[in-house]
């Protein structure tokens, strides 16, 4: 079976960066026949009104400009479609997910096609992939009171439907960044490729 990997780097950094340190060491343990990269760094739009009306507009009444205001959500989402695996670099910038990490959260998250609503609560629809969230932060201990990032980035593969969610957490770096970093780095060796549930 082949094996798809969608690569998302948030970090504003390339040059030191951490998260794309330890996502790049991840994506060689678990290997990839192909892998789709997005680096977040040069910026995603937010959603204005254009794209909240496109959105709710039923796909067979969209006119031309709807189709192309959500051309590029539709083409995130059809990398995650593509994917088994996603690998998430997320630092943690004031206690939370970067702006961009934010952003291409919100442009993802649409009904009718990454999740429904059921008379049981919402249900996610890319269900059979695994998300592996490689975090790293300067002072905010990861599952910690003040962590909102980790169990944000849990849930939201969990409402689209990516419920096998692994963290890979380099934390609280302001003290013994290097002991912390070789801790994390063996952890990642002992990772492999295994298919989602479905």
């Amino acid at each position: 079976m082949t094996h798809t990997v969608l690569n998302i780097q948030a970090s504003a950094r390339h040059d030191g960066s951490v998260t794309r340190q330890l996502s790049e060491k991840v994506l060689a343990s678990i290997g990839a026949d192909t892998t789709i990269t997005r680096d977040l760094s040069e910026g995603l739009p937010l959603l204005n009104a254009a794209w909240i009306d496109a959105n709710f507009t039923p796909s067979d009444d969209r006119t031309d400009a709807h189709r192309e205001t959500l051309a590029l959500s539709d083409g995130l989402v059809d990398e995650i479609s593509r994917a088994d695996t996603l690998v998430i670099g997320s630092p943690v910038y004031n206690f939370s997910v970067a702006a961009v990490l934010k952003a291409w959260i919100d442009q993802i998250c649409r009904i009718g096609v990454t999740f429904k609503y059921t008379p049981d609560g919402p249900v996610g629809l890319l269900t059979g992939k695994r998300a592996i969230i490689v975090v790293a932060s300067g002072g905010t201990p990861v599952g910690s009171d003040i962590d909102y990032a980790t169990d944000f980035l849990r849930h939201i593969m969990g409402f689209i439907g990516i419920t096998d969610v692994s963290i890979i957490a380099a934390d609280a770096l302001g003290n013994d960044a290097e002991a912390k970093i070789a801790a994390v780095q063996n952890e990642i060796e002992n990772l492999t490729f295994e298919e989602a549930d479905q």
